[in-house]
């Protein structure tokens, strides 16, 4: 005997005050109730009800049963109650994941915008340079740049990434600029490190159609993308930076995209999540905003208005 089962419908004829209108409930026969009720009974060995055919009353056993029951069951019906509408609020915490340098210059713009839509919503966001397990880290959504996670997971493109070559206005004051990929060995020029593996980063370039590599002689190296930038930025060397990190200050003149026709695509932008079904509806809200909004983040790419 499925015991939560026959005291469910228990407590649901006393509460309907028939087992017709129970069973109705329930979606069940009157007669499915009526037999879960007698298994009850006989597994406690008393009656329950006085049954005739016009009236449905409890016995003394069963106004105890239901006395001590039936509190119990509100609060679970409470508690069931309570994470149903959790799915719907918007009040609520979403944990998100994303590279350090693409998460602040373009998921944090994300939460700020969506925050001034859904202010009962908080965020608490991981940034790190390596793939998050969704699964063991609890994370909601997570942002990933280059290609598409393998695993099992929901994957959208939201932007694709591009890396431009550029220096800050001192620089080519000071050391001109260079007409040609060959001409940067002869430049002084920014190197990025893996964090993981240590190794330098070649930099990338479109030519005839087709990406190339080149081992680009550096006066200094980072294992942040944040850090190069910011050298870049100060006029210290000619760098090689993801077009969603170095746009802003290319439009408003701090930096000079140098090479345009060279600039090479290397993958895209993916947001990824494990599934739609059972999310909680914050977490739907901030997926459709994201899928919406971000990839006005990269409208335009290197070529326009950028050199």
């Amino acid at each position: 005997m499925d015991r939560s089962r026959v005291l469910t419908l228990f407590i649901g004829v006393v509460r309907a005050g028939s087992f017709s209108q129970a069973a109705m409930e329930a979606g069940l026969s009157p007669q499915a109730v009526s037999k879960a009720v007698r298994q009850l009974e006989d597994h406690l060995g008393v009656r329950l009800f006085h049954r005739t055919t016009r009236s449905l009353t409890l016995t003394e056993e069963g106004e105890r049963l239901f006395e001590l029951a039936n509190p119990g069951m509100r609060l679970l019906d409470e508690a069931i109650d309570t994470v149903q509408n959790s799915r719907r609020d918007m009040d609520g915490v979403i944990r998100i994941a994303a590279p350090t340098s693409f998460g602040q210059h373009i998921v944090v713009p994300l939460i700020r915008d969506f925050q001034q839509r859904y202010p009962g919503v908080r965020f608490d966001l991981v940034l790190e340079d390596q793939f998050t397990d969704l699964v063991e880290a609890r994370i909601d959504v997570g942002f990933r740049a280059g290609n598409p996670p393998e695993r099992n997971l929901v994957s959208r493109r939201i932007g694709d990434l591009y890396l431009v070559v550029c220096a800050a206005p001192r620089y080519i004051e000071l050391y001109g600029a260079p007409d040609s990929i060959d001409a940067l060995r002869e430049h002084r020029c920014t190197g990025f490190r893996q964090p993981n593996t240590g190794r330098m980063v070649p930099w990338e370039f479109r030519v005839d159609g087709a990406t190339v590599y080149r081992d680009i002689p550096s006066v200094a190296s980072f294992n942040t993308a944040e850090a190069e930038a910011a050298a870049v930025l100060a006029g210290m060397a000619i760098g090689q930076l993801g077009w969603y990190m170095a746009a802003d200050d290319i439009r408003q003149g701090r930096l000079r995209h140098l090479l345009p026709e060279t600039t090479a695509s290397y993958g895209g932008v993916y947001m990824y999540y494990q599934q739609r079904t059972q999310m909680p509806q914050r977490v739907r809200q901030f997926i459709d905003y994201a899928v919406e909004h971000a990839p006005a983040q990269f409208a335009g790419g290197p070529w326009t208005g950028s050199t």
